[in-house]
């Protein structure tokens, strides 16, 4: 495979001219242009074209393209939208202030808060080159070793981001870590209250052993968290040579929408949650969010991933399974608000359909893991 993979080699709906002259859902060119021309000039040279990037299940993202320039655009999804769940300003605020770290993030170029303009706020960042690895087609074709380098690397730039200091990059008023556990629990199941549609046997119960169990907060308070930390939430690339693989390398970390500061154990527990619940179980055969993540998929164990991260960061790494369960909790409720919206018809690409099977085991597995000592 080549060192570096477009970025849009799984977009559909490629499109130019206006929003009547078959732009992209969710887009209006001739807005967006128009108030691209006001600020940004250079990204506004005619025609302005716009390209949905598929893959992300949540917030839309969209390639633009304008002139000799390429951009991405980020906007929360149509219709359905949960309080607090799909903030574009807290995406910008985060890749901004984190652009002089050593965690790899694109630059982000402009924020909009003006719905009048595409009918949501949205943000513009730079458009990075990497592949972003979310099935067995890409990752099937990687060696052993470059899935290992893979997974470290991908172990590695979360052990970086947990080491940032949020007040040395301006973030120290970024999210409240005190009782920040107890929170998480109350808000997805506040989350849950305005996604459900159909019965979730085992859900309440989950929920209820979570909030009656929240571990106590301690030294690993206070550190930025991603929220949705996964490989297929970074872009990557793998190099090949003519005898040997050439180097893995994380170019950026992407979709920030659920960053606060908190306890990072729950991206520890949500990250094992994508690697070992849905990444190496019958659930992950196929699935629209983990068929090329973990262990089932030829990566290493969760275990494994945990040592790594343990060896590179100061962070006290002890017991996860509440925070996997918390997780499993979380990304269920995440599931049931994606298969909420497909049942309405506001969700766009493919792959949605089958959402909605993944919130029973991950329930299950909750269940189990939140009985563990």
């Amino acid at each position: 495979m080549p060192s570096t993979i477009r970025m849009t080699d799984s977009a559909v709906a490629d499109t130019g001219g206006g929003a009547g002259a078959g732009a992209p859902r969710g887009l209006d060119l001739d807005r967006l242009a128009a108030y691209l021309g006001a600020r940004r000039p250079e990204l506004a040279a005619a025609p302005l074209r716009a390209r949905l990037i598929a893959g992300g299940k949540s917030n839309l993202t969209y390639l633009l393209r304008s002139g000799g320039h390429e951009v991405v655009l980020r906007r929360p999804p149509l219709g359905h939208v949960l309080a607090t769940a799909h903030d574009m300003a807290r995406e910008h605020r985060i890749i901004s202030a984190l652009a002089p770290t050593a965690v790899p993030v694109p630059e982000a170029l402009l924020f909009c808060p003006d719905t009048d303009v595409i009918g949501a706020p949205f943000y513009l960042m730079e458009k990075v080159d990497g592949e972003v690895f979310r099935g067995r087609s890409q990752t099937d074709p990687l060696t052993d070793g470059q899935r290992r380098d893979l997974a470290t690397a991908m172990m590695d730039t979360l052990a970086a981001l947990h080491a940032v200091e949020p007040a040395s990059v301006g973030l120290a008023d970024f999210g409240r870590p005190e009782g920040f556990l107890g929170r998480q629990v109350r808000r997805w199941a506040g989350q849950l209250d305005q996604s459900r549609s159909r019965p979730l046997p085992g859900v309440d119960e989950l929920r209820d052993a979570l909030a009656g169990s929240v571990p106590e907060g301690g030294a690993n308070a206070g550190r930025i968290v991603h929220g949705d930390y996964r490989l297929d939430n970074l872009l990557a690339t793998v190099g090949t040579g003519p005898t040997a693989p050439g180097p893995v390398s994380v170019r950026a970390v992407l979709d920030w929408e659920m960053a606060t500061l908190g306890d990072p154990l729950a991206d520890l527990g949500l990250l094992l949650t994508y690697w070992s619940v849905l990444g190496d179980s019958d659930a992950a055969v196929g699935n629209p969010i983990a068929d090329g993540l973990g262990p089932r998929a030829g990566f290493p164990s969760g275990a494994e991933l945990i040592d790594r991260y343990a060896g590179r960061s100061d962070v006290d790494v002890g017991p996860l399974h509440w925070h996997i369960a918390l997780g499993c909790f979380k990304l269920a409720v995440i599931c049931e608000g994606i298969h909420y919206r497909h049942t309405l018809g506001q969700t766009l690409g493919g792959g949605f359909d089958r959402i909605g099977e993944l919130v029973a085991p991950l329930v299950e597995h909750g269940l189990r893991a939140v009985r563990e000592k």
